[in-house]
């Protein structure tokens, strides 16, 4: 699996080079800190209990958990890439955290059933082949009574203003068709729901880019790609471009994607 979502299998190796990790890009816009926000209030930790966030990358929420949870409670990051788990140990380090990291992913998670009082997986769904899998093992370490928030994008939100209808939607398909699973922002309650879990409340928020920043890497690159699959001339691709890049400078450009967050409990 790559970084993002994307099966790189689905392209030529022009259209691989084009390959972009996008997590940096979604955790530096102003939406996803106001989800991350709710997602902390809707877990509502309380000193002395257990959290788990699984998928937790360079750490940044464990150690938030570690704060709110304090000496008497436990944090823990589960994270399959090592480097990030080496990135979120240091970073836990020089915090002066007590947040704890564990090699793992969402279908194995390191721990036994009925362990933590809350749950955060944030941004990994996208990249699942099986979701129920990782709802069910969500569901499985949770102790009775216990909270999940899971946050995903769903693409099939995304929104490429301005450009040709028709180009940008072969764009945003390129994008979708090349996602593990592109629509797991709305499927996300129907899966907790199947897993045991009781859907409690659900909150969204549009993550927009930078208008400034016009087309910016992501259309860039992915753009390239849907020229690479020969859904696009190249004539095209440089005609949104420059549409883009001339609504960045009248301030008549919006692109987005809808990120969801669903917050459920483990019956008692």
């Amino acid at each position: 699996m790559d970084s993002f979502g994307l099966r790189p299998d689905r392209f030529d190796a022009a259209g691989q080079d084009q390959l972009v990790d996008v997590r940096d890009l979604q955790a530096a816009l102003p939406g996803l800190s106001r989800l991350r926000d709710w997602a902390h209030e809707a877990l509502a930790l309380r000193p002395g209990e257990s959290a788990a966030d699984i998928g937790s990358g360079t750490g940044s929420e464990v150690i938030a958990f570690a704060e709110t949870v304090g000496p008497a409670g436990t944090a823990i990051g589960v994270e399959p890439d090592p480097h990030l788990l080496v990135a979120a140990e240091r970073n836990a380090t020089a915090a002066g955290s007590r947040a704890r990291f564990h090699s793992g992913d969402a279908y194995g998670v390191p721990f036994g059933s009925d362990t933590f009082d809350a749950v955060l997986c944030e941004r990994v769904f996208q990249h699942l082949t099986a979701p129920a899998r990782a709802a069910n093992e969500i569901a499985r370490v949770l102790r009775p009574g216990g909270r999940a928030v899971v946050v995903d994008p769903d693409w099939g939100t995304a929104i490429v203003h301005p450009g040709d209808r028709r180009v940008v939607r072969e764009v945003i398909d390129t994008f979708v068709s090349a996602t593990t699973n592109p629509f797991s922002g709305r499927r996300l309650p129907g899966l907790l729901t199947r897993a045991g879990l009781v859907v409690d409340d659900i909150g969204s928020h549009a993550l927009v880019q930078e208008r400034s920043v016009g087309a910016g890497a992501l259309v860039s690159r992915i753009s390239a790609m849907a020229v690479a699959r020969r859904v696009i001339t190249p004539e095209q691709r440089d005609q949104l471009l420059h549409d883009l890049a001339a609504g960045a400078t009248s301030g008549d450009i919006h692109l987005s994607v809808t990120m969801f967050a669903v917050l459920a409990h483990k019956p008692a």
